[in-house]
């Protein structure tokens, strides 16, 4: 239904709507429904019935391709929609809102919003029923989820916007001693945030020594990895990587943070994601709250910044324990992996006895860090090159290491073989749910 820019005769027409939206006995069938729900909850309407979302129906059925409306009605239906940059325009300063077209415009373009989702829904529906298990995790997982994510939206969270003010303030401070300490290091000015610059006075003027390929422009390289590898001999590499790191946590957070408060709820409302990562995990954007830093102090301080929205309110930290692990356990049926969690051991000791030949009890700190490097690098299809550069240690040490892993957990290795094999012979890959990772380049000369 086409919103009119009047407020009131907006009102009228969701009240009019009301009881088929909260209708119990009725389906409600949409491309992307959790932007749908979200907009009619500000109008206090709670969304009852199914969901049949075909944005997330093509999801499952193709993870791997686009899922919005337009790309669907061209390759499915034949048939090129409306774009909406003819009635606001293009993206930019001067894109107008769709409240801002006249009604009359708006007509033709919402009912054929409306009548090309339920025709996707008329093609999807019957390509799911083809497929039970991928039915079945529609109306079980994603399709209840689409309410759970549009609930999730609406409420928020609440940002401290003072604690990010001040915290951006005293970062500054830092960031400019670390400036004038870097240009003092290097004997000449430079641009800091010149990636030219920085590889220009580091590897010319300071000469120390690079044994890398040049970029394509014909610079060298400053990429995290080679800055780290130089900082263990040369402190101003380590400097300017510092310095990087407080520049990028003071834009991408603590000043960017306070701009997306909503200033309505005075929270912050990501964006999550179930039709984007073709793995089926859940991507966050506007801001991207799965990203959060933890890894050094400065940056698990912007997670303080995080707080309840009152004292009616309080913020609950849940994660699943070695889950990972668990998982990989139960698919390969592995019986000396089940058997150290069956048995209430830890893992990572476990294997660490077992891959080092030494006894449960005398695993050391060291021996047992070194076996969780190992259990999450192999199961996630680290090589030996990957594992040396994690541990620190040889390639032939780090494939001694894989090949003994293997033959401990031999049940392990046996599923990992068997589902290559799987994948080679069917094109594709299923999880537990049934969730399909189409894999159509398995056989290619290049994989």
């Amino acid at each position: 239904v086409p919103v009119p820019a009047d407020q009131k005769a907006a009102q009228e027409i969701v009240e009019r709507f009301r009881p088929l939206f909260e209708a119990e006995n009725i389906a409600k069938i949409g491309q992307n429904l959790k932007y749908d729900m979200l907009v009619l909850r500000w109008y206090q309407i709670e969304v009852k019935g199914a969901l049949l979302d075909t944005m997330v129906m093509h999801y499952l059925l193709e993870p791997e391709r686009r899922h919005n409306m337009d790309y669907l009605a061209e390759t499915m239906l034949a048939y090129k929609p409306v774009s909406i940059t003819e009635l606001i325009g293009k993206a930019g300063k001067n894109q107008k809102t769709m409240r801002s077209v006249p009604v009359e415009e708006v007509v033709d373009y919402a009912c054929e919003d409306a009548d090309i989702t339920l025709q996707l829904h008329q093609e999807l529906a019957p390509q799911l029923a083809e497929e039970p298990k991928i039915e079945e995790l529609y109306h079980q997982i994603e399709g209840p989820l689409v309410r759970t994510l549009a609930e999730i939206e609406f409420e928020g969270i609440k940002v401290d916007a003072d604690f990010l003010a001040a915290y951006s303030q005293e970062l500054v401070s830092e960031i400019v001693s670390l400036e004038e300490q870097i240009q003092k290091e290097a004997g000449v000015p430079f641009n800091l945030a010149s990636p030219k610059q920085v590889g220009e006075v580091l590897f010319e003027h300071m000469k120390i020594p690079y044994r890398w390929r040049k970029t394509k422009s014909g610079q060298h390289s400053t990429d995290e990895e080679k800055m780290s590898e130089i900082a263990e001999n040369y402190p101003i590499a380590a400097d300017i990587l510092r310095h990087r790191g407080l520049t990028k946590l003071r834009s991408t957070y603590l000043d960017a943070l306070p701009k997306l408060i909503n200033p309505k709820t005075g929270r912050i409302h990501s964006s999550f994601n179930q039709t984007v990562a073709a793995t089926g995990r859940l991507s966050s954007k506007d801001p991207n709250l799965q990203n959060i830093p933890i890894r050094t102090e400065e940056g698990r301080k912007v997670r303080k910044a995080f707080v309840p929205r009152d004292a009616d309110h309080i913020l609950l930290a849940a994660d699943y324990s070695q889950i990972e692990l668990r998982l990989i356990a139960e698919i390969s049926g592995d019986e000396a992996m089940l058997d150290a969690f069956q048995s209430g051991r830890d893992i990572h000791r476990a294997t660490a006895a077992r891959v080092f030949d030494t006894p449960y009890e005398e695993v050391d700190r060291e021996q047992r860090g070194k076996a969780k490097t190992v259990n999450f690098a192999i199961i996630y299809g680290a090589g030996s090159q990957n594992l040396s550069q994690q541990l620190g240690i040889s390639r032939s040490e780090a494939k001694e290491l894989i090949d003994t892993y293997f033959d401990r957990y031999p049940g392990l290795k046996r599923y990992m073989e068997d589902t290559v094999k799987f994948a080679r012979e069917h094109g594709f890959v299923n999880t537990l749910l049934g969730r399909r990772r189409q894999l159509r380049d398995i056989n290619s000369k290049s994989s």
